[in-house]
């Protein structure tokens, strides 16, 4: 709400309205005299035309959308005298209309013209609205408080409010802004510790003389809140137990909405339900333990899903997924996989136990491949055992796994076969791990093991990928919506450490280049180079990039698009001395789509002299 410090001079809209519904339902043509010839029918005209002038082509499209008068315009029979009263209360509407806006003193002429010869189908009368809507009304002050501040934090949250509120001093006044900073701060407030939150009052002093505004809001924060237990309701075929362990609900911290919806999401992607949803149970009575009661729906026990699709890194894909969500004797999870495209025919499974007390939980996989890498075709097999942990930002993993190679072609190296004891460490801090924009991400991997055919040797395999979100500052997008620009900054390295004669499995070693390393190359495309100019699996790897996102502005308003233009870097060799880069730069769109972002780029390869366009759904670290 907003009061003037000055009397209105004109009726309000609800006289108009009030005035109209009277006056309009008598109108009407008479009948003509009975035994009277009947006439044509005549095309039906507006009564009137409305012509709206305004220096600021906003004010005039504004009042040309909302003005009461509008409705009326359309009426074929309105009489000139009912017209006149209508516009007696137009002048009160329109500068209800242009107050929304911020200018509460503005000049306004109403005038009914009579137009001298008008056409077949023209309205006989011209409405002129002229005006002139004067200075626009700034911010002057905002002062917010908050309901029995006595804690240390709701005086730090009083001071976050301020810092972040989205109609600051200085700033144009509007109807709609005042509303949705209202909103912005309410939302802020719930979102972390106060669930029950409300707005208590709101002010806005508007001095029309000297068009300034003084801003007050009051919230009340209602208590802190706490996670207690999860609650999971409605599912009766899986452990519930386990399950709540996957959520990884923070229980006995403070709440706040986003680790409610990841543990959410978490419930949604372990594939035991089909529908969840969480929510705080704020009538519980102890604020400080409020219970999260998760409304599940059991998925089948089994499911079989086909897909088809297309990658630019792989061309068309046919797919087919089963689960079976609870394992006679193990009670495991097992997902199974049959995929074909142009480049790989793979038979997949995994099976994962649900976490025990400790978040630890056991899985196995074997898999089966047919792949182009480099020059050739590879057969291989891969069995994996062990053991890994998800908590709120890092995964780990320990797990032993055994390797098959046998390579296809002319020249093509010896089959090989391996095994090795591997660690694995991820950490995600990102604002948002499906679409991040703030953050960074670090993951490595370290291997030992031993080749076991055609000869054994030791070796050591490593890896490490970093990437980080860089905030360049903020893009004005009009309306008082700023969007930050950013700098995508990607960082992977790979060795494996053995002697010079060992037959590594190529499965054990390094390609580079595709979507999501080096644009502008085919799909695993960079290698080390062998014989007659052919390309294997290499021991060292190196991968750098750097990409500029930017948000797209469409009219001055805010889009669900970016831009980006890239530079990417990728280099693959069996010794360090040998790594020589493959650069390709380019540009893309970015999409934030209901199924997640979607980034179409393209790719200029420096060596292959090559342009690749670029196809990428959803974001995964």
């Amino acid at each position: 709400m907003f009061h003037m410090r000055t009397t209105p001079a004109r009726w309000p809209a609800l006289l108009f309205l009030t005035l109209a519904l009277a006056v309009l339902p008598a109108c009407g043509t008479l009948q003509g005299a009975p035994g009277a010839e009947p006439s044509e029918p005549q095309a039906e005209r507006d009564a009137f035309t409305l012509d709206i002038q305004a220096e600021d082509d906003a004010i005039r499209d504004y009042l040309g959308r909302h003005l009461e008068l509008q409705r009326f315009r359309q009426l074929p029979d309105l009489q000139s005298q009912e017209l006149a009263r209508l516009l007696q209360v137009a002048d009160a509407n329109a500068r209800e209309l242009l107050a929304t806006l911020g200018y509460f003193s503005p000049e306004i002429t109403l005038q009914l013209q009579d137009k001298p010869t008008p056409a077949k189908d023209e309205p006989a009368q011209t409405v002129r609205l002229a005006v002139q809507p004067g200075p626009r009304t700034q911010v002057e002050s905002v002062d917010i408080a908050i309901a029995n501040v006595d804690t240390p934090d709701l005086k730090r949250r009083q001071a976050q409010l301020l810092r972040n509120w989205g109609l600051p001093e200085g700033e144009p006044f509007t109807q709609q802004a005042w509303d949705e900073a209202k909103a912005q701060g309410l939302r802020s407030l719930q979102a972390r510790r106060y669930p029950q939150a409300r707005l208590v009052d709101s002010r806005a002093d508007i001095a029309a003389d000297s068009a300034q505004a003084r801003l007050f809001v009051q919230y009340d924060s209602g208590p802190a809140y706490r996670f207690g237990p999860l609650q999971i309701r409605g599912g009766e075929r899986y452990d519930s137990v386990g399950l709540a362990r996957i959520a990884l609900l923070p229980t006995g911290q403070d709440y706040r909405e986003g680790q409610l919806l990841d543990a959410q999401q978490r419930l949604a992607a372990s594939g035991y339900y089909d529908a969840v949803f969480l929510t705080l149970d704020t009538d519980a009575g102890d604020p400080q333990a409020a219970p999260v009661i998760a409304q599940v729906r059991d998925a089948p026990l089994q499911k079989l899903v086909f897909g088809v699709g297309i990658s630019t890194d792989s061309g068309p894909r046919l797919s087919m997924d089963h689960s079976h969500n609870r394992l006679p004797a193990l009670s495991w999870r097992a997902v199974s996989k049959l995929a074909l495209d142009n480049k790989r025919r793979l038979a997949a499974t995994d099976w994962t136990a649900l976490p025990s007390a400790s978040g630890w939980r056991w899985f196995s996989g074997a898999q089966l491949q047919r792949e182009s890498t480099g020059s050739f075709e590879v057969n291989s097999t891969r069995l994996r055992a062990g053991r890994t942990q998800n908590t709120d930002h890092i995964d780990r993993s320990y797990y032993l796994q055994h390797d098959t190679a046998d390579s296809q072609g002319i020249g093509a190296p010896a089959s090989s076969s391996a095994i090795s004891a591997n660690f694995g460490w991820t950490g995600r801090y990102f604002n948002n791990n499906n679409a991040p924009t703030r953050g960074w991400g670090l993951a490595g991997e370290i291997g030992l093991g031993s080749t076991l055919r055609p000869t054994r040797e030791p070796f050591m395999r490593t890896q490490l990928r970093w990437q980080s979100f860089i905030d360049l500052g903020r893009v004005d997008l009009g309306n008082k919506v700023r969007r930050a620009s950013r700098l995508a900054l990607r960082v992977e390295g790979g060795a494996v450490l053995a002697r010079a004669d060992a037959d590594i499995p190529v499965t054990q070693l390094f390609l580079t280049g595709g979507d999501t390393t080096v644009r502008g190359y085919g799909y695993r495309s960079i290698g080390a180079g062998i014989n007659n100019g052919q390309t294997y699996g290499g021991r060292y790897m190196t991968v750098a990039s750097a990409e500029w996102q930017r948000p797209i502005v469409l009219r001055g308003n805010r889009t669900d698009f970016e831009s980006a233009v890239f530079i990417d870097a990728g280099a693959v060799a069996d010794k360090p001395g040998e790594l020589s880069a493959r650069v390709g730069l380019g540009a893309g769109l970015r999409w934030r789509s209901p199924v997640g972002p979607l980034q179409a780029d393209l790719g200029y390869g420096l060596q292959s002299h090559e342009l690749r366009l670029h196809l990428r759904l959803g974001y995964t670290f």
